[in-house]
């Protein structure tokens, strides 16, 4: 199991970003979370097998159907947290 941490920029708010990602990754049995940023990014948290998170790295580059992704960055946490399920939580500050 691994950690990632994901800023996804571009027209990604207000498209369905948040909700589109939670499906995609409740399908992949990923867990974490993914929010809005004041930035007008989309941070995401997540964890799971390679396969699972790579997979949701490549939905992130495409993003839902009205997204403009302009880019996607991802790093490897050292420490998992152990997330439960996988959440939409609302903006962070």
């Amino acid at each position: 199991m691994k950690h990632w941490n994901i800023r996804v920029r571009g027209k990604v708010q207000g498209v369905y970003f948040r909700l589109t990602t939670k499906a995609v990754a409740d399908q992949l049995g990923i867990k974490g979370f993914v929010m809005n940023a004041d930035d007008g990014s989309v941070y995401i948290e997540a964890e799971g097998d390679d396969f699972g998170l790579e997979a949701l790295l490549d939905f992130c580059k495409e993003g839902p159907e009205r997204a403009e992704v302009e880019a996607v960055d991802y790093t490897e946490e050292k420490i998992v947290r152990g997330f439960k399920n996988f959440e939409v939580r609302k903006r962070i500050r």
